[in-house]
């Protein structure tokens, strides 16, 4: 190479680099592009199995089953948005259009895996061999923390797996869980035949057996996580958490508006954010009411209607619910699946798997809501306009959440942008 090549080809990357470092710096100080929102807390309603969006926010004219005629299973209704429609077991949702937004271009290039697909849905990333990257909840509760004192930043409502976990941002980042509203957190609430005496004394060999740790293993960071999480747990297990998850105190007319199933798991993330629970996640499917759950292969078609029933009561009753309350600008809920399904039936009547196009939906949260963001093709399968990535639903959620999503977290001392080349959706945030 020659000598002035040499200087000119230096003299640029350098000033690539500075820039890049600038551009940086402007992002951790505090400078962003994008408007944030003033969002407080998140409640994300998780579809496993993949929601088809031709049969319920995204619908097309009408196909069949039988003949295998490429459509919609269901007839499309008018919603309170003009020019919006949804399909017609959302009958409920359709008149809180107004406080609803959904992304009707979403895309990702994962099609037959449901864990690597519900793993790109949660961290809004590829799968990596080296990396365990943080849950969208991860780094909401890492960014913001809880709320008010006592409470997690992070609930699950379904079973726990790594997708919907902290990654490297570590255990304090990571989720408390429950699976029956009856009993509770896992591990939290105490056993009916555990005297209060019996529990204190438990609670004593405990401290000991903690602080016998604390000097064997100082300066372990494995064992500082571990140690937090315990005492963090015994605050949990207290009463003033755990009277959140009485649905008795509601009243019946409120709790028959949000129904059974998904109904009272909503009421109790309702009551989470309350007590300043920051992000809650709630498995729809997790007694397979359907048969098959989201995952409509077959006969899972059949019965699809159930679940979208549910789910249409559950969350138009929350709308209403938080409301009332002076809480929708302020808590922003999320509907997410791991992908769609195709236009076309199966053999068995039913669909696929469909990733090139799909819909999240998006519901208060103070955003400027539209209806419908993004427009698919005639069959709900390819994106005509203003696609939008996972990286970019997931910088649209974080800004709401006043999180810079263009801001770096870090895997020990390694930076790693927040999303991946995320660009928010600024049309709803302005």
């Amino acid at each position: 190479m020659k000598r002035r090549n040499f200087l000119v080809d230096t003299t640029a990357a350098a000033s690539t680099a500075a820039l890049a470092s600038h551009a940086g710096a402007m992002s951790q100080s505090g400078a962003h592009a994008v408007p944030f929102g003033k969002v407080e807390h998140c409640v994300m309603i998780w579809l496993g199995g993949g929601m088809a969006q031709i049969d319920t926010f995204d619908p097309k004219a009408m196909g069949d089953a039988k003949s295998k005629k490429a459509g919609s299973y269901y007839s499309a209704i008018d919603t309170v948005v003009p020019g919006i429609q949804v399909c017609e077991h959302l009958q409920h949702t359709a008149r809180v259009m107004d406080r609803v937004t959904v992304l009707r271009t979403v895309n990702h290039n994962v099609v037959d895996e449901h864990a690597a697909a519900t793993n790109r849905m949660h961290t809004g990333r590829p799968t990596s061999g080296t990396v365990q990257y943080p849950s969208l909840g991860s780094i909401i509760a890492h960014e913001r923390g809880a709320a008010a004192e006592g409470v997690p930043a992070y609930m699950l409502i379904g079973y726990p797996n790594l997708t919907r976990g902290p990654g490297f941002l570590g255990q304090q980042a990571g989720f408390v869980y429950m699976t029956d509203l009856d009993t509770g957190p896992a591990g939290l609430a105490r056993p009916a035949d555990i005297a209060t005496a019996r529990q204190r004394r438990r609670e004593q060999v405990l401290s000991a057996v903690r602080n016998a740790g604390r000097e064997r293993f100082v300066n372990d960071r494995l064992f500082a996580e571990y140690d937090a999480a315990v005492g963090e747990s015994l605050k949990l297990a207290g009463p003033d958490f755990m009277k959140v998850f009485d649905l008795s105190t509601e009243s019946a007319v409120l709790r028959n508006d949000y129904g059974d199933g998904l109904g009272r798991r909503l009421l109790a993330s309702r009551r989470m954010c309350e007590a300043g629970v920051r992000f809650i996640e709630v498995s729809h499917n997790m007694n397979f009411r359907n048969g098959t759950g989201w995952d409509t292969h077959n006969d899972g078609q059949l019965n699809q209607h159930l679940l979208i029933q549910e789910l249409d009561q559950a969350l138009a009753a929350m709308i209403r619910d938080l409301e009332s309350r002076s809480m929708l600008d302020k808590t922003l809920i999320i509907i997410n699946s791991e992908f769609g399904r195709p236009a076309q039936f199966d053999s068995g009547g039913g669909r696929g798997h469909h990733s090139k196009c799909f819909s999240m939906v998006l519901a208060g949260g103070g955003l400027s809501h539209c209806g419908g963001y993004g427009v698919s093709d005639d069959l709900a399968m390819t994106p005509v306009e203003n696609t939008v990535g996972v990286p970019d639903a997931f910088a649209t959620i974080l800004a709401a959440m006043q999180i810079d999503p263009a801001k770096n977290v870090f895997d020990g001392d390694r930076p790693v942008p927040i999303t991946d080349q995320g660009q928010a959706i600024t049309a709803l945030l302005t």
